[in-house]
């Protein structure tokens, strides 16, 4: 009988320590990493997240080794990985479009990421926007598979009653960076004329910055919560609206999933993904300002939405179905 599958993920030379998940999502602790983004490939597998080569079990084969800015330490680590007998994929950790292509500007790392993409065994997508950028830098396998979310565990479950909900939370905080299109966000929120709940990372000049919007219900959250005072923040509100348009894996849709809400805009994966009907890919701002009129409004098209999401998210988000797609992938790289 083959042992379960498990995937180690590699963060060469990274920050986060060593983790591990025998539990999967297991119970909410805010002193360690969520398992959500590249630590949720780890936990739905019930593998580690790790730092150093080193400290990968000597049975290990599947890892997903990440890249960063400096590739220097990922492509030492892949050499080393390979020597070792064990099957490898590479992915992007910061893997928005306009992330990669900020990494990529540089000629000596675009002739270093070629290298690793020849070197690996394959590549693992979480957007389905850098497919065709693995391919064309000589990577062989290439394949798409969303970061998942702990929607089937109910240890993970932050909704609340929709009659204790009120208002628009905004997903994004970043003014700085266009393709959040954060401003605009906050501009169609305020049309709703609803509450509307933001956060501010840029102290006394992102106050002034949303003060200067006249929103009249307008509810500041300074700082950064941890991730499950973060998630009930969230529940509290009827809907998540954002317009972003980075082609990023999609952590605002993630955690609106947690919170069993419908999320508006963006066009990351798991927007597209489990929020076909709202996201932002192909609408125009009047028809998302209309879609959130309804859903603010209209129990029963919240509902609905709410629950068709759950159903998506539940066939192609969750750790029991992105864990058997890891499988599948990993066995035709060689890795079980």
């Amino acid at each position: 009988m083959n042992d379960p599958f498990q995937l180690a993920v590699l963060n060469a030379a990274g920050r986060d320590p060593r983790q591990l998940f025998p539990g999967a999502a297991g119970e909410v602790d805010d002193r360690v990493h969520a398992p959500v983004n590249y630590h949720a490939y780890a936990a739905c597998t019930r593998g580690g997240f790790y730092r150093e080569g080193a400290e990968l079990p000597a049975g290990q084969k599947a890892v997903l080794l990440l890249l960063r800015r400096d590739l220097k330490p990922a492509l030492l680590a892949l050499k080393k990985l390979k020597e070792q007998g064990r099957t490898v994929a590479i992915s992007w950790k910061e893997s928005g479009l306009h992330q990669v292509a900020a990494q990529l500007a540089e000629p000596k790392t675009m002739a270093l990421f070629q290298q690793i993409c020849g070197l690996a065994d394959g590549a693992l997508s979480s957007t389905g926007d850098l497919v065709p950028v693995y391919r064309a830098s000589g990577a062989e396998a290439v394949e798409f598979i969303p970061t998942p979310y702990p929607v089937e565990d109910a240890r993970w479950d932050f909704s609340c009653p929709l009659g204790g909900r009120s208002g628009i939370f905004i997903g994004t905080r970043e003014f700085e960076v266009p393709s959040r299109n954060h401003l605009a966000a906050l501009a169609l929120a305020k049309l709703a004329g609803e509450p509307v709940t933001v956060f501010n990372v840029e102290g006394r000049k992102g106050r002034q910055r949303l003060e200067a919007l006249g929103i009249s219900q307008l509810r500041i959250l300074e700082g950064r919560l941890r991730y499950s005072q973060y998630l009930r923040e969230m529940a509290k509100h009827r809907v998540v609206l954002q317009l972003d348009r980075s082609g990023v894996p999609g952590q605002v849709a993630g955690d609106a999933l947690l919170c069993r809400m419908p999320c508006i805009g963006g066009d990351g994966a798991v927007e597209q993904t489990a929020f076909e009907e709202t996201c932002g890919s192909g609408r125009s701002l009047e028809t998302l300002g209309e879609m959130t009129q309804v859903l603010l409004r209209d129990d029963a098209e919240w509902q609905r939405v709410v629950e068709a999401s759950q159903s998506v998210a539940g066939q192609r988000l969750s750790f029991t179905a992105v864990a058997l797609r890891l499988q599948e992938f990993f066995g035709r790289l060689g890795g079980q």
